[in-house]
């Protein structure tokens, strides 16, 4: 009796390793696309996150934020494996967003986006099931500087005074 409960525990557990419409969430297979910072150095510090859909306008982030490696793999990331919540039978829109100076998107002084990528995610519908799909033909790219608010209403006073200076 022990042997079948074991028997259908493990069963159990390796089959939700298999989630339905999984992707590999890094961008160090199948071909290595390093993510620069502002300045163009390999990024550290940083986080990425994986937005899917089921068209390249409805992107929604899915899984947890990933932090960027520091060191020799500076500019690389993995995140494993990450159910899209697509179904794994017809292909879906990715997109890999990354961020530098805060734990959101939003608040991040320096942000990039990847291309958008048309994938069909790894079935585990499928006999035997599916690995999860890799992120085959993301485009490296880098993150740009987001001015402050303050910094752009600074300098269209600074604007206007010019012209009303120049006036009199």
């Amino acid at each position: 009796m022990k042997k079948l409960v074991l028997l259908l525990a493990c069963t159990v557990i390796a089959a939700s390793g298999f989630a339905q419409g999984t992707i590999n969430f890094t961008n160090m297979k199948p071909s290595k696309q390093i993510i620069t910072d502002a300045s163009g150095a390999k990024l550290e510090g940083g986080f990425a996150q994986l937005y899917a859909g089921t068209t390249a306008d409805n992107l929604a982030a899915v899984g947890s934020p990933v932090a960027f490696y520091s060191g020799k793999k500076a500019g690389y990331f993995s995140g494993g494996s990450v159910d899209s919540g697509l179904s794994g039978t017809e292909a879906g829109f990715f997109q890999v967003v990354a961020w530098k100076g805060a734990d959101t998107f939003d608040a991040a002084t320096e942000t990039g986006m990847s291309n958008v990528l048309s994938l069909t995610p790894g079935n585990s519908a499928a006999s035997p099931p599916g690995v999860p799909a890799n992120l085959a033909g993301l485009e490296a790219f880098s993150l740009t500087v987001i001015p402050e608010p303050g910094t752009i209403a600074l300098a269209v006073l600074g604007l206007a005074a010019f012209f009303v200076r120049r006036r009199k």
